[in-house]
């Protein structure tokens, strides 16, 4: 018996349409690999035009498939990371909740305190809203968060006058796994603000934010409730 007859019967050659078959599998699971490192490095919610230019592909129906076969991937894994379909349909790799807690502080990129965060939350459900009467609001402390806010590219500011007119940017919205739609955004924050409320009438009161020392005291922050928009894992890039 030649090498080449004995290799055949102990590696027996697939037929036609297993090959095919077999080649199509691969190449759907690394469209789907492909789906996963872009949402990996980018670390913020992707929509499906920017995943079809991933995969060079232009079906929506295809993309979103691929998508949510590494939804479902991620949901049966024990992991610390999760996939979520985002309501207005773009797709984000987060850090599951449960595991925020424990490991926020080793973040690398800037993260929100409490005080900027609920200065941010108020920007966001008034929007636009001008910077006066965020002041007037939050305190004189809201100077030094909006300044943080503006760097980090959550919030833009337009001229008015002597004051500004302060709006969120879609940066936000990709921190906080909101929609780009202005009006479903600001359903979706009353939401989580109804949510929010909910959870802290049942419990313990949440406590004070705690700020930077400065030279000059600063003025305190008016006795207005203000609920804050929980921080979620997405970064700013």
């Amino acid at each position: 018996m030649t090498y080449s007859s004995a290799y055949r019967r102990l590696h027996p050659q697939l037929s036609d349409t297993q090959q095919v078959e077999k080649r199509a599998d691969e190449r759907t699971k690394n469209q789907i690999s492909m789906i996963e490192a872009a949402l990996y490095v980018t670390g913020k919610p992707l929509d499906v035009g920017v995943l079809g230019s991933i995969l060079n592909m232009r079906s929506e129906d295809k993309i979103r498939k691929l998508a949510a076969a590494l939804k479902q991937k991620y949901a049966q894994d024990s992991g610390a990371l999760e996939v979520l379909e985002l309501s207005d349909g773009r797709y984000v790799m987060q850090l599951k909740p449960e595991y925020s807690k424990s490991v926020k502080r080793l973040a690398t990129r800037q993260l929100l305190t409490p005080g900027p965060l609920k200065t941010l939350s108020y920007i966001a459900l008034r929007q636009p809203v001008a910077q006066s009467h965020v002041v007037k609001v939050r305190g004189n402390l809201a100077y030094g968060h909006v300044k943080q806010l503006r760097d980090m590219g959550l919030i833009s500011e337009e001229k008015l006058g002597r004051s500004k007119v302060l709006t969120t940017t879609p940066s936000f919205c990709d921190y906080f796994n909101l929609s780009q739609d202005p009006r479903l955004m600001k359903k979706q924050i009353q939401k989580i603000m109804e949510d929010v409320k909910s959870v802290q009438s049942g419990g313990a009161p949440p406590a004070q934010p705690q700020e930077a020392h400065t030279n000059n005291p600063p003025q305190e922050e008016t006795n207005v409730s203000v609920t804050t928009l929980p921080e979620t894992n997405a970064t700013i890039n």
